[in-house]
């Protein structure tokens, strides 16, 4: 039997499970993974228009909400606006239009995924580029505008908590100062190698829970720094991980979770579908937790820069252009 998932209490008063499913990159083979998490026991599911995969989760969570197996409130989903839709009047067209693929008529959590807006030749088109392979950028994005148009859509209903994906500290404080409706989460890229220790720190400040992508390091991308090996490797974490009889992938989700940030690693196979959840059975030592925190380098460790928009880092509201 699955152990219970714990959960992390947001502003609005929801339960959010500390570990849920993460779906980027995940196609139509994810379909099996994504229904044996959910009888495993899983109940977050982390899904956004860029990854063009809602489609496949809405089918899937519909085949177990008509059988009777899940009730819609047994289940955390997070959706994301693209970045083509940050616009003030674009937010209520693309929450309806993920809601339509996932078959849902509210999600729990839509998040604002990346501040910079991009200028798309239709709805569809989610990552324009020009004749030269740049990103077409909106440099007119404005940021307190697509979040007020994102509060009207927990007015209406359509979500129960709106939050920030890939915003600074700059940009968390400017939201924060003209919210109506507060973020509820930030999701940002934090692992052993990047542990955002100055940007939990504003978002403590502010009451708002950090949820972590690419937890393991993302070991399929190429770090920057080709000196550090893939933290499934480094050998303080292997060592802990031999100490518990546990996996690489399974220390660095439990060093997250012991520090209280939510975790979304994307499950491959039953496998790790099991061993992503077992973390919630052991607990690292304080000197494992120190140990562990000692292989943080900061900047340096960030892998997701979003580069692969070429150009748009030339976007006035770029978030990494300062340290956090």
């Amino acid at each position: 039997m699955a152990p219970k998932v714990r959960t992390v209490r947001l502003h609005t008063g929801q339960e959010m499970p500390i570990i849920g499913i993460g779906t980027w990159r995940a196609r139509d083979e994810f379909r099996v993974v994504l229904s044996e998490a959910l009888e495993f026991g899983y109940r977050h599911i982390d899904t956004a228009t860029m990854y063009e995969n809602e489609h496949i989760i809405g089918e899937e969570l519909d085949k177990l909400f008509s059988s009777g197996k899940l009730k819609r409130e047994d289940v955390f989903i997070t959706a994301k606006l693209p970045m083509i839709g940050n616009r003030e009047e674009n937010v209520p067209r693309f929450l309806q239009k993920s809601l339509d693929k996932l078959r849902l008529t509210y999600v729990d959590l839509y998040l604002f995924h990346f501040p910079c807006g991009m200028k798309g030749k239709d709805d569809d088109d989610i990552s324009p580029k020009d004749n030269d392979g740049n990103a077409v950028l909106d440099v007119n994005t404005n940021l307190e505008g697509v979040w007020r148009a994102m509060e009207a859509q927990v007015d209406a209903g359509k979500a129960k908590a709106i939050g920030l994906s890939n915003f600074n500290s700059q940009q968390i404080e400017r939201i924060v100062k003209v919210a109506r409706i507060q973020p509820a989460v930030l999701q940002v890229e934090v692992h052993a190698y990047h542990m955002q220790k100055n940007l939990r720190g504003v978002c403590q400040k502010f009451g708002i829970p950090v949820c972590a992508y690419t937890p393991l390091g993302a070991p399929y991308l190429k770090l920057k720094t080709s000196e550090y090996p893939s933290l499934l490797e480094h050998p303080v974490v292997t060592k802990i991980a031999k100490s518990h009889n546990k996996s690489a992938a399974q220390v660095l989700l439990r060093h997250l979770v012991q520090h209280g940030i939510i975790v979304i690693p994307k499950p491959d196979n039953t496998e790790h579908i099991v061993q992503n959840i077992q973390i919630l059975e052991f607990e690292l030592s304080e000197e494992e937790m120190t140990l562990m925190d000692s292989i943080d380098r900061g900047g340096d460790g960030r892998i997701c820069d979003f580069l692969l928009f070429p150009g748009i880092d030339r976007h006035p509201e770029y978030p990494f252009h300062i340290p956090f």
